[in-house]
């Protein structure tokens, strides 16, 4: 094959848009097995929580509200941050998608930042699943369950975010050393995917562990 996609297209492949539709369809089944995963967990919130609504409750008026709202803010930030990167990218505007890039580091450290903080004033107040857990006794033994939910659910979602940023910052030096062309930006578009895999995670994630009754 003559041309100038000769050297990003991989021997195994006979055209960009093979390639790119390979590496597509190989995100989209890694989200798949991704969302199963954490469907187990949504499903477990769920049961737990028609069987103990009034502990659930109590619970859930222990998060932070505020932080958790300015998280959510922080993070649908950086999914924009991210599809201006990627028209930046289709449209070889290097500097602004290194720019963009950036935005996004810094705004995936600032919600990690962010939950770092929350994390340790639950510790502090005691809602930390162990033998230091302290709540009413009425809800106690209800609520630890879901504070163990909420710890594995925030804290594998925490993980997915370490995870992308580092992906991020792979791109990050690809811009910088102009390896990214605008006749194949598909990493920018892969990596996008699984980033906004990980915002859509949390926006299931904060109604239910930050809003749920809590006007109770």
């Amino acid at each position: 094959m003559d041309g100038p996609e000769t050297s990003i297209v991989a021997e195994q492949f006979q055209s960009l848009e093979q390639q790119k539709d390979a590496d597509t369809l190989g995100m989209w089944v890694f989200l798949a097995t991704e969302i199963m995963f954490f469907g187990g967990l949504f499903l477990a919130y769920t049961v737990y929580r028609i069987m103990y609504p009034e502990a659930w409750a109590e619970a859930s008026g222990h998060t932070s509200f505020a932080i958790g709202t300015i998280n959510t803010f922080v993070l649908l930030t950086s999914s924009l941050t991210v599809v201006l990167g990627l028209d930046a990218a289709t449209l070889g505007r290097q500097r602004k998608l290194i720019l963009f890039l950036v935005l996004t580091i810094v705004l995936g450290l600032t919600f990690l930042l962010l939950k770092g903080f929350e994390y340790y004033h639950h510790y502090k107040e005691g809602l930390f699943p162990g033998p230091g857990f302290r709540l009413e006794p009425e809800y106690a033994r209800a609520a630890l369950l879901f504070m163990c939910l909420y710890f594995a659910m925030t804290g594998l979602h925490a993980l997915h975010m370490i995870v992308g940023l580092g992906l991020m910052s792979f791109l990050l030096i690809r811009a910088w050393r102009g390896l990214i062309r605008p006749e194949f930006p598909a990493h920018v578009e892969i990596i996008g995917l699984y980033w906004h895999f990980v915002d859509i995670v949390w926006i299931f994630l904060y109604p239910l562990l930050y809003l749920v009754d809590r006007h109770q």
